[in-house]
């Protein structure tokens, strides 16, 4: 495929650091457009702020680049007032679990038709290397000089937790795997999440002594286990292992047809 015909040319080079996953994960998202066919005039890319959420400004769709941690609000606004749109999320850990954690929650309860794409790199990147609710305990941080106090979330069980028809996890070193996993995120009716782990070198991978970008990638080769081995394994050896795949797809209610209904419903009275 061409991915020069889905990009901004004119905003590159673009800004992310050397080692980086973010751009990995750019390619998986074009891949998976491109597989659906969807016109480009059709899909609408919001997010919030941090390295990800700098996504739309390299796509040459509709996009919005939001207030931190609202992307997720502005994108629910999208689909209810043009639901013919295809709305695509792109979020950090920071910005889509901290201060977007509630947001997150709900759109995920309302089971409303958003794709949503978290770039996981277990920290505040761009911003100032902060600890993130992605932060693992005991690992450090600007903030967290003697190592992170809290329990880090899981954001996939915590999506499906809250109602979300599809959630998928991979990381940016499988990234065939990762495009696929986004194409059925993106095909899927509902509220759809893939959890894209994505190394930083710099503020997280430096500070914690995980080494290059490259080979914070290649760790990620030996730390992941499909899902359906997972099930066969204790959580003993599941410890510090990253499952990937696609965790759950299932057919629920979907939020913005059901509000469709009832305007209809109201409409006959």
């Amino acid at each position: 495929m061409d991915y020069l015909q889905y990009l901004r040319l004119d905003k590159f080079p673009h800004i992310w650091c050397a080692g980086c996953g973010d751009g990995i994960a750019l390619k998986a998202i074009l891949r998976a457009v491109h597989n659906i066919g969807w016109e480009k005039d059709n899909i609408a890319m919001v997010s919030g702020i941090g390295c990800s959420s700098r996504t739309p400004g390299y796509v040459d769709f509709n996009t919005l680049h939001t207030t931190h941690g609202r992307a997720i609000p502005f994108a629910t606004g999208l689909k209810m007032a043009r639901p013919e749109m295809n709305v695509i999320v792109v979020s950090g850990d920071g910005d889509a679990t901290a201060i977007g954690g509630n947001h997150l929650i709900h759109a995920a309860r309302r089971n409303i038709d958003l794709t949503v794409l978290i770039y996981n790199n277990h920290i505040y990147g761009m911003t100032g290397g902060q600890v993130s609710p992605e932060t693992p305990m005991g690992d450090f941080a600007t903030t967290a000089p003697y190592g992170a106090m809290e329990n880090n979330f899981d954001i996939s069980g915590l999506t499906i937790a809250a109602g979300a028809s599809f959630v998928a996890r991979c990381t940016v070193y499988h990234a065939n795997l990762l495009g696929k996993l986004i194409e059925k995120a993106l095909s899927k009716k509902g509220f759809s999440l893939v959890e894209v782990m994505s190394p930083c070198p710099t503020a997280y991978g430096k500070i914690n002594k995980k080494g290059t970008g490259n080979e914070m990638i290649l760790n990620q080769k030996q730390l992941a286990v499909r899902v359906e081995r997972a099930k066969t394994m204790s959580p003993e050896e599941l410890k510090n292992k990253i499952i990937i795949g696609t965790i759950i797809d299932r057919e629920l209610p979907e939020y913005v047809n059901t509000y469709e209904k009832i305007i209809s419903q109201a409409q006959r009275r």
